[in-house]
């Protein structure tokens, strides 16, 4: 007995005198997480051209998007990260930023900004669990229903706590809640940031190999700021891709049905679906869309939250879905470029011809065709240009978008 005690006093001193010991190691490794971190630059010039009919003046705007950030070291599970985010115009100001008031010029709506882009901390202590709290990007799927718009010069963040857990085999449960939505029109817009939101999204995804990817998905927004985009949208998606010794067969499939909610006073009860085949060969892919967004000539399906520009063309006429709803069918090629010299080695052309009509009634919009050269060249730089042209039949008016640009990152 007087043995065990002595050892058990023997521990319990032992444990006593290395405290102070233990919280200077935490203190130690704490302040290495904070100062020992890394920091990444990255910017990205562009030049953007539209010509627009009905418009008195094209739009000559060149921006500069700059970016930096600092995320510490992980510890106990923790890490944080700060981002920093500048738009400016450089070499004139000859078109509407949405805020400029100069709209007898086409529109750019990339308006002068400086910003918090992105301040959070995340854990991930936890089996198979990543929670994030702050200030974040959120892409979910192909970014159709929810992303960060990430063309524009500023992207477009959430407010959030967000979690996503992989315990299930070959699962992905993932869930977010939203207060503001900081939009890709900035801070001085009275549009861009939706302040005091209830955002749920909440995205379930199985990923069953050979049998390809199924996602069900719920996103409850209630939007204070813009109460006829208060909506329910419930809907699955399926993406496949199957290999064979020449070639490769991929298909995506997604339906979705969208209804009012919280403070939207209208009824809303509207449908989406998309059907996608592509084939690839080589270094060549065509690949084809059949989409269509409902409307009842009051209301259409809408993407409040998605990356609208990388859908529905380049040149942007259908970030909002008319009353009488849309359907676009497209399709297009691509070929990455194979080549021993390596400024040519990886370049990605594509080119594709958009058909666009309404959903409700047949009416013909118009037809727009969509081009683009893209190549990195190593880890640190990039360049490209997108060219878009938007021929109207009975829905806006003939457009034309020309967009070059360079990026770097450090």
């Amino acid at each position: 007995m007087k043995n065990t005690k002595l050892s058990l006093l023997a521990t319990v001193a032992s444990l006593i005198f290395a405290a102070p010991a233990m919280a200077a190691d935490n203190a130690t490794n704490l302040i290495d997480a904070i100062t020992n971190g890394q920091t990444h630059f990255d910017a990205r010039l562009r030049y953007e051209f539209v010509s627009q009919d009905g418009i008195a003046n094209d739009a000559n705007a060149t921006t500069l998007r700059s970016r930096l950030n600092y995320q510490t070291k992980r510890f106990n599970g923790f890490s944080g990260l700060v981002e920093f985010e500048n738009v400016t115009h450089i070499f004139g100001n000859d078109f509407n930023n949405t805020i400029n008031g100069k709209t007898t010029y086409a529109t750019v709506a990339d308006p002068d900004d400086t910003l918090v882009n992105r301040l959070y901390v995340d854990y991930v202590g936890l089996p198979k669990t990543a929670i994030t709290l702050g200030r974040q990007s959120i892409n979910l799927n192909n970014q159709r229903h929810v992303g960060a718009g990430a063309w524009r010069q500023n992207d477009q963040t959430f407010d959030a706590l967000s979690v996503k857990n992989n315990s299930l085999p070959n699962t992905e449960i993932y869930y977010a809640y939203a207060t503001q939505v900081n939009r890709v029109f900035g801070t001085k817009s009275p549009q861009g940031v939706w302040k005091d939101t209830a955002i749920h999204l909440l995205n379930l995804s199985y990923d069953a190999k050979t049998f390809g990817k199924i996602s069900v998905y719920d996103y409850l927004l209630d939007l204070p700021n813009a109460a006829a985009l208060s909506t329910q949208t419930f809907g699955a998606r399926y993406e496949i891709v199957k290999a064979h010794p020449t070639f490769k067969l991929g298909f995506n499939a997604e339906f979705a049905n969208q209804k009012d909610y919280a403070n939207n006073t209208a009824n809303v009860d509207l449908n989406y679906y998309s059907l996608e085949p592509s084939i690839s060969f080589g270094n060549w892919q065509v690949k084809a869309q059949y989409e269509a967004k409902e409307g009842n000539g009051t209301r259409a399906f809408q993407f409040p939250l998605g990356t609208n520009h990388a859908f529905d063309g380049w040149v942007d006429k259908f970030l909002t879905t008319p009353a009488n709803g849309l359907v676009d069918a497209n399709i297009g090629v691509s070929y990455k470029a194979k080549s021993p010299n390596k400024l040519l080695d990886g370049t990605k052309f594509s080119i594709v011809f958009h058909d666009f009509e309404a959903q409700n009634g047949g009416l013909k919009y118009g037809t727009e065709w969509n081009a683009t050269i893209e190549q990195n060249f190593g880890k640190n730089y990039s360049a490209g240009i997108k060219i878009g042209k938007y021929e109207a039949d009975n829905l806006f008016t003939n457009t034309t978008k020309i967009m070059p640009y360079i990026g770097l990152k450090f």
